[in-house]
């Protein structure tokens, strides 16, 4: 059983032109390596008598930043922690599950999302009992998702994703020659050295690589 426990109540709601505020996040990892297009995964969760899916979201409190609301749903709801992007991907206007069907503004949500790599999963969790986890892939999780908006925030957090993913390989292909130009070099001095090691003629003081504390004196 957790030892954690799940907020309750609206008393500390905070609410925007009628509209309650949540926050939320995709979860994801990669599964092996950093290869976008076969091993990216996202982590969704079910309700109860549901056979679609969800990503963890919840009321955002007015004794709490967004970023920290939407990590506490991940763990209260998901049973997760990890690094959040410091930006939302946006935020929808949405009806409360429960109010899907109506017309007024009663139940009307507008929802932050945002990307949050994992780093752990724990085994128990708040609302365990409520919500079984799955992680998916991208295909399977547009097929999943619920909602039409939650399917918008999915497109919006591939896009992000493989955006960062690009940038981070590019700086990886100009670091790579860069990286190799120095050990070049440094294999160079080494050999140089070595070489003016074994080119001393007895009877010279010298310092032993130049690294060393002590001096090698070799009598003639």
């Amino acid at each position: 059983m957790s030892c954690l426990a799940a907020r309750t109540g609206r008393e500390k709601q905070r609410y925007e032109d009628e509209l309650r505020l949540v926050a939320g996040c995709i979860p994801y990892k990669f599964e092996k390596n950093c290869n976008l297009e076969n091993n990216l995964l996202v982590l969704m969760i079910s309700s109860p008598n549901r056979d679609d899916l969800v990503f963890p979201k919840g009321g955002w409190e007015d004794d709490e930043s967004i970023t920290e609301a939407a990590c506490r749903e991940a763990l209260e709801e998901a049973g997760i922690r990890g690094v959040l992007g410091k930006n939302p991907l946006g935020y929808w206007i949405f009806r409360s599950k429960s109010k899907q069907s109506s017309s007024s503004l009663e139940g009307g949500c507008k929802g932050y999302m945002f990307a949050l790599q994992v780093t752990e999963e724990l085994d128990s969790w708040p609302e365990k009992a409520n919500h079984d986890r799955k992680w998916l892939t991208i295909e399977e999780a547009f097929r999943l998702c619920r909602y039409d908006w939650m399917r918008d925030a999915l497109r919006r957090f591939l896009a992000a994703v493989s955006e960062e993913w690009e940038n981070d390989r590019r700086e990886k292909l100009v670091e790579l020659p860069r990286r190799l130009v120095s050990e070049a070099v440094a294999e160079h001095q080494m050999s140089s050295a070595a070489a003016g090691w074994y080119g001393k003629r007895s009877g010279v003081k010298h310092q032993h690589l130049g690294n060393l504390s002590t001096k090698c004196v070799v009598q003639g």
